[in-house]
């Protein structure tokens, strides 16, 4: 059986302050929930020491949200994977719709990004999703099987099978428009069966596919429901302990 994986995006969000009571009202939730789903919070880079030692110990595992392919050099404002491991991330978040559209991340960069998190031991979190002029032109599943052909390349089936393929229909982010459980689930079973043409049936059975996209307390048991749906990346919800933990809990 797949672990269901709920994990916060906190974006360009929380001081050192507020990501300490944020961290610290989740260790408290989460010791009286008691929930078999794993959790994880991905910080700003600036908040991601204070909250890897304020996890440490506890059940909540840290990622961050990007990094660069290159272990170290001249990169001016880049953050290298072997930093992240020594502050103790476990997972990273790569391909995000947002660092695709404002940072011009190509699904090139993306491949290399991934490579790089499985060789530093950090497991990556691979974002894919359409817009909603492609969704309008039933053009979803060719655009997400592009972007799976060539984040994926090189890699190994069990590299696959280890990591993390968020689903994320980029018009459903921050609009407060969500896809119904039912389309989430049926893209997320068709990424399963790409995932299994490309490294066989053992890789599609062990990925964990999430879906993002405007996930909250309401929809999350829905959507957490579906066969092929192992969990949720959540924006918004996860920067308040009450919301994020009605996701955890649904």
């Amino acid at each position: 059986m797949r672990q269901q994986i709920i994990a916060g995006n906190w974006k360009m969000h929380t001081n050192l302050a507020e990501a300490t009571i944020l961290v610290e009202g989740l260790k408290k939730a989460l010791a009286e929930a008691k929930t078999e789903r794993e959790v994880v919070v991905c910080p700003p880079f600036t908040g991601l020491s204070t909250v890897c030692d304020l996890a440490d110990e506890t059940t909540i595992r840290v990622g961050a949200q990007n990094m660069h392919y290159e272990v170290s050099g001249a990169f001016t404002g880049e953050v290298a994977p072997t930093m992240l491991t020594d502050l103790g991330c476990h997972y990273v978040i790569l391909g995000h719709s947002e660092r695709r559209q404002y940072f011009g991340d190509t699904d090139e960069l993306i491949n290399k990004k991934i490579k790089a998190a499985f060789a530093n031991d950090i497991v990556p979190i691979l974002c894919v999703g359409e817009s909603l002029e492609q969704r309008e032109a039933n053009e979803t599943q060719a655009f997400i099987d592009s972007q799976l052909e060539q984040g994926l390349v090189d890699l190994t089936a069990e590299q696959v099978g280890q990591m993390v393929i968020a689903y994320e229909p980029i018009w459903a982010i921050g609009t407060g428009k969500t896809a119904t459980a039912e389309q989430a689930g049926e893209v997320c079973t068709a990424i399963r069966k790409k995932v299994a043409s490309l490294f066989g049936a053992d890789a599609a059975e062990a990925v964990r596919i999430q879906y993002g996209g405007s996930v909250k307390g309401s929809n999350a048991k829905e959507i957490l429901s579906q066969a092929d749906i192992d969990g949720a990346l959540v924006g918004g919800a996860s920067l308040k302990v009450e919301d994020f933990m009605a996701i955890i809990t649904a």
